[in-house]
């Protein structure tokens, strides 16, 4: 008789279950999510009605894949670049907010009873959110393309980040019994060091060998690739300390910004649904009723601080950051919820010994009651936020709504700032770049070589070769050149340019003299920091052709994803709730061939066309007379309200499925205040030619308080107006240098 493994069985029994019962949930109308939790209760150990699994050390391994698909997925959606477009709010929200629930943490073990090792762990898990279970409840919730989804998912992963930090303080507090400042710096530097050196070769390698690979790739070819891909980051990350989910998420932000990022998305969508649903089952499974009731005052108090701190402290933290009140009461009433790295942070404390055993039960269980709530304080937001604006203030509204403009108007930047902000940023990069490469070479290629005087000679060399590029780029390169020779006319700045550029050369010639004694002897070292000097100094041009050729191709690489729609995450956040959508308009439209005037999409619906792709070319704020045809992509601004009636309008006057997504392409919605003098001011909207200039449209400006939507081309222009602009980025960037706006 064939035998089958037990695991097969469970695993089917999973699936069964949360079948069965999510597709009560969506008859009902309620997430999946809490299905797939239902289910692993009912398939758990402590239900004894229906069959239960056996091995459920093996459902943990699948749980386990199933959060490192989620984070891939992630990932794919929220690249890098959006994550730095964000990641000022985002961070600050995030700090924020795991403070605020360090303390409070802190505050309610005590306030318990609870040991001080025990209090300071229940600090850590409630700090940070769950990023698989408000990824799912988004999804089924449809709220993806709304702006707040992105500010959200900037935060968590933010959250992530600092999450690795913390659980390097929290082992350091247990073993030690005292927080030791060194190891959590050590542990930051170490983390930035791996994320840059990660993202830059990413960026270099992975976007060309896709694209060179694209017309051999079938798309089973492309789902093993990504897989193993984001698997061998998952080993990577996990070796040099991290978690591999990190490891998940930073391959899919990489391969985001490839061309075929939406393609690998469409692929591992089966797979990540698949392990995701075993890891939502996988938590519901750890639920013992027994232990829920032996605790429920604990369990009920912690899961009210946990709603109520994490809503708050998110949503003080996004007023602080300087989202509007709107976006923050979503973002905050999104994350009220604890998860998967609860469960690691609870896990350590036992593996230490250092907490008592009741920790965990109570963080699956406060889990469990927050992922149930979830859905419903993400429905609630709105209608919160509408009460609340109603109550409050109109004092009170209105600071936040100039604070919000203020924060999130551009400004121009000093030329001292820019200079200082770009040498310290390159710095960065290429001391990450030339110590990953000097640690490659020393770790796995030399010692591949053997120990023969050759290759003790060769290695050395060969390694300095490498690096020499990128030690031209950083001792000699100019950077910002503009603004340095504006800076070299005023006395006052030429000392601490000179300063700036013999800290560059000194930190080149330490990395020649410092790490190459890695690989060589003292008197060696010295003798390749001259040879690298003469280097330097014969082969000047040839540096700078071998450097720009590598830079010209990293940028080509990373900005290869503006040919395509971008996620649906990263939407511009303004005080007007308004952001850009990309539609796809279907060949039974009924609107095909008609003009925009005919159209009367502003007049009728509110929104305004920023740009209509075509094909292979793009046209900017297309004119009244422009015409729609099937395939065009229309890149529409307006509120959420008015996005989802332009939607419906789609929907009514189409048969086919409309595909749209929020977008963010080379037109963006930006914030210019008119400075005073400017030569703007007292000229019309018309007579000021900002849409010839920004290949742009003027859609709303704020005076004295008060705003008008839509203006007409005869509204005269005043200084101090704050005026939005959906327009050419790059166009809208050179009023600034021009000054006509800050």
């Amino acid at each position: 008789m064939i035998h089958l493994p037990q695991l097969i069985t469970d695993l089917g029994l999973i699936l069964g279950a949360a079948a069965v019962v999510t597709l009560i949930f969506r008859r009902l109308k309620q997430p999946i999510v809490l299905g797939y939790i239902l289910a692993g209760l009912m398939v758990g150990p402590h239900f004894p009605l229906f069959p239960s699994i056996t091995e459920t050390k093996s459902v943990e391994v699948w749980a386990e894949i199933g959060v490192i698909f989620l984070l891939f997925s992630l990932g794919l959606e929220f690249s890098f670049k959006k994550l730095v477009k964000v990641g000022g709010s985002a961070s600050i929200t995030a700090i924020i907010e795991v403070g605020v629930m360090l303390c409070l943490g802190y505050i309610t073990g005590m306030a318990m009873g609870w040991s001080t090792m025990d209090s300071i762990f229940l600090g850590g898990i409630l700090s940070i959110s769950s990023t698989t279970i408000i990824l799912r409840a988004f999804e089924e919730l449809g709220v993806k393309a709304k702006k707040f989804a992105g500010l959200v998912i900037g935060i968590l992963v933010v959250q992530d980040l600092v999450a690795i930090v913390l659980l390097v303080l929290l082992s350091t507090v247990a073993v030690s019994r005292q927080f030791a400042g060194m190891e959590m710096l050590f542990s930051i530097a170490k983390l930035i060091f791996f994320l840059v050196l990660w993202f830059v070769t990413g960026i270099f390698f992975l976007p060309s060998l896709l694209r060179r690979a694209k017309n051999f790739m079938t798309d089973e070819m492309l789902l093993v690739a990504s897989i193993a891909l984001c698997l061998m980051m998952v080993i990577f990350a996990t070796n040099v300390g991290f978690s591999p989910a990190l490891g998940a998420f930073i391959m899919g932000s990489i391969l985001a910004e490839t061309t075929l990022g939406g393609k690998i998305e469409h692929l591992t969508t089966s797979v990540k649904n698949l392990f995701g649903a075993v890891f939502f089952v996988s938590v519901g499974m750890l639920i013992d009723p027994k232990m829920l009731l032996e605790y429920a005052g604990p369990i009920a108090i912690i899961t009210l601080v946990t709603v109520v701190g994490q809503s708050v402290s998110n949503t003080v933290g996004a007023l602080i950051s300087g989202q509007p009140l709107k976006i923050s009461v979503q973002a905050g009433m999104s994350l009220s919820q604890i998860g998967e790295f609860s469960f690691i942070i609870a896990t350590l404390g036992l593996t230490l010994n250092v907490t008592s055993a009741f920790i965990y039960p109570i963080a699956v269980a406060v889990s469990a009651i927050t992922t149930f709530t979830t859905p419903y304080m993400i429905r609630a937001s709105g209608p919160f936020y509408t009460w609340l604006n109603a109550k409050l203030p109109v004092r009170i509204t209105d600071a936040i709504d100039r604070y919000s403009s203020s924060a999130q108007s551009i400004k121009s930047v000093s030329d001292w700032r820019l200079v200082i902000r770009t040498n310290l940023l390159q710095a960065v990069i290429f001391t990450v770049i030339i110590i990953g490469i000097v640690l490659v070479m020393a770790q796995f290629v030399i010692p591949y070589w053997g120990n023969s005087y050759i290759a003790e000679i060769a290695g050395p060399v060969v390694t300095l070769l490498v690096i020499s590029p990128f030690l031209w780029a950083l001792a000699i390169r100019k950077i910002q050149t503009e603004a340095t020779n504006r800076l070299k006319k005023n006395q006052r700045y030429r000392g601490a340019l000179f300063m700036l550029r013999a800290f560059r050369i000194a930190l080149a010639l330490f990395f020649v003299g410092f790490l190459i004694n890695s690989l060589w002897s003292y008197h060696l070292a010295i003798l390749s920091l001259l040879g690298f000097i003469l280097l330097m100094a014969m082969s000047y041009k040839r540096m700078q052709v071998v450097y720009d050729k590598i830079e010209k191709r990293f940028f080509s690489n990373l900005n290869d994803k503006e040919d395509r729609d971008v996620r649906e995450s990263g939407a511009h956040l303004v005080p007007w709730d308004a952001h850009i959508t990309s539609f796809i308009i279907s060949a039974d439209f009924t609107g095909i061939g008609k003009t925009l005037m005919e159209l009367r999409l502003r007049e009728d619906l509110g929104v305004n066309l920023a740009m209509i792709k075509r094909g292979p070319f793009t046209i900017h704020v297309p004119d009244r007379l422009e015409k729609v045809y099937p395939g065009d992509v229309l890149y529409v601004i307006g509120t959420d309200e008015q996005v989802e009636t332009f939607k419906r309008y789609l929907e009514l006057n189409s048969r086919m499925v409309i595909n749209y997504k929020s977008s963010e392409q080379e037109v963006s919605l930006q914030q210019l205040e008119i400075t005073e003098g400017s030569e703007l001011e007292g000229a019309s909207i018309k007579d000021s030619r900002i849409r010839e200039r920004t290949k742009g449209l003027i859609v709303g400006i704020e005076r004295k308080g008060e705003r008008m939507l839509n203006p007409e081309s005869n509204v005269v222009l005043e200084s101090h107006d704050v005026l939005w602009i959906v327009g050419n980025t790059k166009r809208i960037k050179l009023l600034l240098k021009k000054g006509l706006v800050s």
